[in-house]
């Protein structure tokens, strides 16, 4: 039992010897003794040596990595409501009372309530944009619990425009100090160790994701395959050779210990129900997270709906047209934003074209076909930024292309010097502007595909182009020039089929500092 000096058993002591060590920590962080080490946990139904959990083995980590975020987290709001109800009483020309500090657990409570501390256990990817929408409302909740017992944080009443700004900081301040949180709690935690179950390219697709993406804090350890694999398998894209399998799914309980796994990834997709059950118990009894990876999702997506009939569990499915409203309220974000963006870009977009014309013989803008909604195409405008005839060397250079169905070269020699600093922006990409205000590109969608591109997307994945297509997209924020043209399409896809306004604003927001960090197209 932990606490009391035991002797460990034989088996024990071999199994010690064979455990993979885990990295050397580095000096202590900053605000490390806010952080205390974690209470080492017993795992639900462990029995023999993997009862008794000690510091470093898996459990114990995950205790310590999630309270770490959940306590910085509970700083980022507490710090958040501060700043929010000192500056809501200072806009009314009061002065804040002590008692100011007793506002500091209601929004700690609040997000407890929410579930806003829990639901980074759940996820690889702990995104706060992706959370948006609930601190929205905590913070509409919190300003009119505020509002009615604000005698305890000032003298006299809040008045509007008091209420309004501390619905307004507090949100903000939300936002942006649980981002910091997050990133802070990344950079003193270990990456979370992935055991995928599942083939060699499943377990490739996810090492790929992971490596994509900024926000994942994990690396995939290795696989172990659901079901016997023939000898010399390397799974359908040939992936094998590199995934071999660690072990069989009888060794998994002694895997999870060796490896020191966080976090099993279960790819449910060619195994029987009963199966798959029978393995999230087993993983789930050994005090191990688990995801699930169901192939029905790439064809719904995410926005699903449970509902409970009496015990038997349904997946409401979105059905897949745009409703008139929801177009409605797409175009009119286009029209606001592209017309608002053309008339506040106005002197830099008359400073580049000068720069084109200026540095290289040609016109200012580049026309170039590229297929829209339901197939039709479209004269796509971008500013030049290739020497004018780039096109014709185009078969030339097809031996340099980097990507996988796209024509992409990383140091492509047709580019002009103005036009490799306006990619490095994407203010090349300015003038479809004007295609967004004449209706034939959106803000947000598909991306828009060159005719030998589009003529290699075949079957459902066609139906990505029920929407009209967009100046930035999820393939724009995920990386385009890094990702294939299939696994792009498919990201398009399951943009039209998860579609929503909170979507087209949360990848609008996520372009922005991808583009400024230099990571775009």
């Amino acid at each position: 039992m932990i606490g009391k000096t035991r002797k460990p058993p034989e088996d024990e002591l071999a199994l010690s010897r064979d455990v993979a060590p885990r990295p050397k920590r580095g000096p202590a962080a900053p605000f490390s003794f806010l952080f205390p080490p974690a209470r080492p946990v017993r795992p639900k139904g462990g029995s023999g040596e993997l009862a008794d959990i000690r510091e470093g083995s898996p459990t114990w980590t995950l205790a310590h990595r999630d309270s770490v975020f959940r306590r910085m987290l509970a700083v980022a709001d507490a710090f958040s409501a501060g700043v929010a109800v000192t500056v809501a009483i200072l806009v009314g020309g009061d002065r804040p009372k002590l008692g100011v500090v007793a506002a500091l657990p209601l929004v700690i409570l609040a997000s407890k309530v929410a579930g806003l501390y829990d639901r980074d256990e759940n996820l690889i990817r702990k995104a706060t944009l992706d959370e948006a929408p609930a601190l929205l409302q905590m913070a509409t909740t919190y300003a009119l619990v505020v509002w009615l017992v604000q005698g305890v944080f000032m003298e006299g009443i809040l008045g509007r425009r008091q209420v309004l700004a501390l619905w307004v900081f507090l949100f903000v301040a939300l936002v942006v100090s649980r981002a910091v949180a997050r990133r802070l709690a990344v950079s003193i935690t270990e990456p979370e160790r992935v055991l995928v179950l599942g083939d060699a390219d499943e377990c490739h697709e996810l090492e790929r994701v992971f490596q994509r993406s900024h926000a994942i804090n994990a690396m995939v350890v290795g696989r172990v395959p659901l079901q016997e694999e023939k000898a010399g398998a390397n799974g359908g894209n040939g992936h094998g050779r590199h995934h071999r399998p660690l072990g069989t799914f009888g060794e998994l309980a002694d895997l999870m210990l060796s490896q020191r796994i966080d976090r099993a990834v279960i790819a449910a997709a060619a195994s029987p129900s009963e199966q798959v059950l029978d393995k999230i118990r087993l993983v789930k009894s050994l005090g191990i997270k688990v995801s699930v990876l169901p192939r029905l999702f790439e064809v719904v997506g995410s926005s699903v709906d449970v509902e409970d009939l009496g015990g038997v569990m349904l997946l409401g499915l979105r059905r897949y047209e745009l409703t008139t409203s929801s177009r409605f309220l797409k175009r009119a974000l286009d029209i606001s934003v592209s017309a608002a963006a053309l008339f506040l870009l106005a002197p830099v977009l008359l400073a580049i074209a000068i720069a084109i014309k200026v540095t290289s013989p040609g016109p200012v803008l580049f026309r170039q076909r590229r297929i829209g909604r339901h197939g039709k195409s479209f004269q796509m405008l971008k500013f030049r930024s290739m020497y004018d005839g780039a096109d014709e060397m185009k078969p030339e250079l097809h031996a340099l292309n980097e990507a996988d169905g796209l024509f992409k070269i990383a140091n492509d020699p047709r580019v002009t010097p103005v036009g490799r600093l306006l990619r490095r922006v994407s203010f090349d990409e300015l003038p479809q502007l004007v295609n967004v205000l004449r209706g034939e590109m959106s803000l947000v969608g598909p991306r828009p595909l060159v005719g030998d591109e589009d003529a290699q997307i075949k079957g459902w994945l066609r139906r990505r182009l029920d929407v009209i297509p967009g100046m930035t997209g999820v393939w724009q924020v995920h990386g385009s020039s890094r990702i294939p043209l299939r696994e792009m399409v498919k990201m398009d896809y399951l943009y039209r089929a998860n579609w929503s306004l909170w979507l087209d604003l949360k990848i609008l927001l996520r372009t922005v500092p991808f583009v400024l960090s230099r990571r775009g197209i």
